[in-house]
Formats: structure tokens, C-alpha cells, sequence
């Protein structure tokens, strides 16, 4: 199909219809226009994907009869519906359809940190040719936990989300690179390990994780979150499956966002409690445990709450009739 002379043809009635489905009123013949209208562009639709699915046009054509759809029912969803079905269905789905890469990016992580943790707590020379002794002892002595009481808590929180958020949108704009969140996955990880060696060799690994695991958690977890979906985009690049390239990439991109867009309140918790639970008088063990539960929350609502949507086909991709996602592919 000439797509271009398909265009041409009817494109006097695709302005048409989206002129009565902006009217303010419309008396008997508009309806039935409307209506006519309608039944040929949803059919127009139908032959554009089973022939010729460009994608521009299907989403032009997907939106056009959406709207004229409304319109025709008189149905209008709430937004309190929209920001509910977001966040109980779209959003677990996106982050369970991720699951695989986040456990790809966790173990990145978990590993480097683990390595250069040991290696630089064994090692003293080591240790020594990256961090001065003085710094080591300063490092393990005061700054790792006079860091936690940096003036006013809220605006330490503030300072913590804008940090955490940032990184993590590295991770989700250039996770399609494929390179970048290994890079950071591997930078945060090293870091972290080289911390908890410093605090070790020293006799203060008990105060690293008191001091890290009640916002570390979470933050953490949040992080991988997005470098994982941000590798999700480089292998729907890499590997579409039977859908074009362009079609899995953006697909997977769109669910990227859902997943951005998620991450920023957890990351605001997190900050809560790196500025208000962390270097709080709390005894150790509540403090992890308050940041244990909110972690376990994420998991469930990732993995447990993502598990019964994506059994219902629900994937955290805009609907079919917003993006016409549905192509002709060979089986």
C-alpha cells in the first residue's frame, strides 16, 4: 500500500472527524457524520496495521479514533482512575517486566562492591595507593557518619532525592547505550566496597551498615531499578523479536518512563530516611528494621503485586488504542 496516496485520499475525513470530536455541540446530522466517520477511519486503522504499519501514522490514526470513540459513548475516566490504575497496574507491570535485567544489574553491582570491599579491606597497600592513610582514618573515625548530619534534615533529604534521582535518570535516559549503567552499576559498586574496606580495616564495618542499610536499601535497590530497565531498552534494540526494531525499542522506552516516573517517590522515601531515620537516636536494629520493611514493600509491590498484573496481560505499556502497538509480524 502507497501509504502516502492512502494519506492523501482521506485525509479530508480524518480532519473531519477530528473536527465534530472537538465540537461543543452537534445536532442530529453531525451525529450520524460522526458516526459514518468513525466506522471508516477504525476501518482505515485496521488496514493500515495489517498492511502498511508505519508508525506515525497508526498512532495518528489510533488517536483519532480513540477520541471520536469518547465522543460517540459520552465516556470520560477520571483522572483519580487514571493516577490509580498507574500505579496499581502500570507501574508494577513495567518494573516486573524488568525483573531480569534488575537482577542483572544487581549482581553487577553486588559483585564489585563485594570485590573491592574485600580486597580493599585486606589489602593495605592497596588501599593506600587510592586513599591516603590520614583520609582512612578521618574516613572511619568521623566523616562516613558525620556526613548523615548535615544541617537541617529536610533540606538533607532534598539534597539526597535531587542526588539519587539524577543518577538514576543517567541510568535511565543512556540505559539504551547498553554501556552507561554498566559503568555505573561498577563505579557505585566499587565505591561502596571501597567505603565498607576503609570501615573494616579499621574496626568500623558494624557502623557502615548501621549507617547504611536503613536508606541504602531502598536507595539502592532504586537505582538498579532503573539501570536494569535502562539495559531493558538496549537489548529491545539489540533483540526486538518478531516485532521492527523501532517498534520494540519504543515499546520498551515507554515503559521506561512508567518506570521513572515511579521511582521518584521511592527514591523520596528513601531520602526520608537517609535524613530522618539514618542518623536518628533510634536504636540500631529498628532503625535497619524500618528501612528492611520499606524495602520488602518495594519487593512485593515489584514482584508480588507486577506477578498478578502481568498475568493479566498488562505490561506497563501505554494501551493499544493510544499507540496502536499491534503489528503485522511473520510467524
Amino acid at each position: 500500500m502507497d501509504t502516502d496516496a492512502f494519506i492523501a485520499v482521506h485525509r479530508s475525513q480524518w480532519e473531519r472527524l477530528g473536527v465534530l470530536t472537538r465540537a461543543r455541540t452537534l445536532d442530529a446530522a453531525d451525529v450520524e457524520e460522526l458516526l459514518s466517520l468513525y466506522q471508516e477511519t477504525a476501518t482505515h486503522l485496521s488496514t493500515v496495521r495489517s498492511t502498511n504499519p508505519d508508525p506515525a501514522l497508526t498512532a495518528r490514526l489510533s488517536l483519532l479514533v480513540h477520541r471520536a470513540r469518547l465522543r460517540i459513548t459520552g465516556a470520560r475516566i477520571p483522572l483519580w482512575k487514571h493516577a490509580r490504575t498507574f500505579v496499581w497496574e502500570d507501574l508494577p507491570a513495567a518494573l516486573y517486566e524488568a525483573r531480569w535485567a534488575v537482577a542483572l544489574a544487581s549482581a553487577i553491582f553486588l559483585l564489585s562492591a563485594i570485590v573491592s570491599g574485600v580486597y580493599f579491606g585486606m589489602d593495605p597497600v592497596a588501599r593506600g595507593l587510592v586513599v591516603p592513610e590520614a583520609a582512612q582514618r578521618s574516613l572511619a573515625q568521623r566523616d562516613f557518619v558525620t556526613y548523615y548530619f548535615q544541617g537541617e534534615a529536610s533540606g538533607f533529604a532534598a539534597q539526597v532525592w535531587t542526588n539519587n534521582a539524577w543518577i538514576t535518570v543517567q541510568a535511565v535516559v543512556f540505559g539504551v547505550t547498553g554501556f552507561w549503567p554498566v559503568i555505573m552499576l561498577l563505579q557505585n559498586g566499587l565505591n561502596i566496597g571501597l567505603s565498607g574496606g576503609v570501615m573494616s580495616a579499621y574496626g568500623g564495618l558494624d557502623t557502615f551498615f548501621v549507617f547504611l542499610l536503613p536508606h541504602g536499601l531502598l536507595e539502592i535497590t532504586s537505582v538498579l531499578v532503573g539501570a536494569g530497565a535502562g539495559l531493558r531498552t538496549f537489548w529491545a534494540w539489540v533483540r526486538p523479536g518478531p516485532l521492527p526494531r523501532l517498534w520494540a525499542l519504543s515499546r520498551a522506552a515507554r515503559s521506561l518512563v512508567t518506570v521513572a516516573i515511579g521511582l521518584v517517590p521511592v527514591l523520596l522515601v528513601s531520602g526520608f530516611l537517609e535524613a530522618f531515620v539514618t542518623p536518628s537516636s533510634l536504636p540500631p536494629a529498628v532503625r535497619i528494621g524500618i528501612g528492611a520493611l520499606a524495602w520488602l514493600a518495594f519487593l512485593v509491590f515489584m514482584l508480588g503485586r507486577g506477578r498478578q498484573v502481568h498475568r493479566q496481560g498488562i505490561t506497563g505499556d501505554l494501551s493499544e488504542d493510544l499507540v496502536g502497538d499491534a503489528v503485522a509480524t511473520a510467524g
